[in-house]
């Protein structure tokens, strides 16, 4: 579902993009805005994992500096088929993680000191099952082609207005009025769609997670966490690189309620519903682990009990 989801809002996107660069001059401007923006967008996609964890200060760790999460991700990455990717913590109180790489042989996971010390075995594997997931269905690929076509869109947009002021557009068929349709509505509409294909990926990637975990709940659990430490504690290299702020499995900034338009995470609170669905559909746990699943409030200890499926993350 969360897929074919995907796969109409990319449709949406691309259609978007003809319909501006047909407004503001035909195919030719189209081409050059979207050619462009791919260039800039590949040579970032070719780099990223690199940039972003240098935004982040993240340091590298290994089975000896950091063994119950660098074991933790080998046995999931293991379950996952997956190659093992790089591990690596970030320094700071905020809990939280991302993973980053432009393909599962280059991919990376990174979680801060502060989620590492917060959460508990269990519901550590399910967040770095969750960015596994990340890596199995190659998000950072499909975030790439999608920035690249509402950075065309965007370019189109500056195009139209520079257009209007020193008095081009004369190939657009509406004239001055495709402009300016192109110049405000454009960038806005590319933004919604980029955002919302954004939340469908976290949706996406937080049931695979369950499912590669073995138990969702641990991930409900840490979700509910992870919102409450989000909104609580500040992360400065987060603050100073807004653009990453969709990487993270919870939003960095600032904890919404609401699955926004212009929102890159869905509700927490969606989240754990859809994982709480999924737990009742592998018949994972207990009628009384279900309801016992945490709501997005701060806690000190999880509240999901640990079954006799463990693995190397138990206790």
């Amino acid at each position: 579902m969360n897929t074919m989801r995907t796969a109409l809002l990319m449709a949406a996107m691309t259609a978007l993009l003809g319909v501006c660069g047909y407004l503001i001059g035909g195919q030719g401007v189209m081409l050059f805005a979207l050619a462009f923006a791919g260039i800039s967008n590949m040579i970032a996609f070719w780099n990223a994992d690199k940039i972003v964890l240098r935004m982040h200060n993240a340091k590298q760790v290994d089975q000896h500096s950091a063994p119950q999460l660098y074991n933790t991700v080998a046995e999931l990455a293991k379950r996952a088929d997956l190659p093992m990717p790089k591990v690596y913590i970030i320094d700071t109180e905020q809990p939280n993680a991302f993973a980053t790489g432009r393909n599962p042989d280059n991919a990376a996971v990174a979680a801060t000191s502060g989620l590492i010390r917060l959460l508990s075995p269990e519901e550590l594997a399910g967040v770095m099952a969750h960015e596994l997931a990340h890596a199995k269905n190659r998000d950072t690929l499909t975030m790439t082609v999608t920035a690249t076509i509402a950075g065309a869109v965007s370019a189109l947009g500056s195009m139209a207005m520079f257009g209007s002021l020193f008095g081009g557009n004369r190939n657009s068929p509406l004239g001055g009025l495709g402009a300016l349709i192109v110049m405000l509505v454009g960038p806005i509409a590319a933004a919604m769609v980029q955002m919302a294909i954004s939340r469908t990926r976290e949706y996406s990637a937080d049931r695979m997670g369950g499912e590669i975990c073995g138990n969702p709940l641990w991930l409900a659990s840490a979700l509910g966490k992870l919102h409450a430490g989000a909104a609580r504690i500040d992360n400065e290299a987060a603050e100073r690189n807004p653009a990453t702020a969709h990487m993270f499995i919870i939003n960095p900034l600032h904890a919404r309620r609401m699955d926004g338009l212009f929102t890159t995470h869905p509700a927490t609170e969606n989240r754990i519903a859809a994982l709480q669905e999924l737990a009742r559909e592998m018949g994972v746990g207990s009628p009384s682990q279900r309801a016992s699943a945490p709501r997005v409030q701060p806690t000190r200890k999880s509240r999901i009990p640990v079954t006799e499926k463990r693995g190397p993350w138990g206790r």
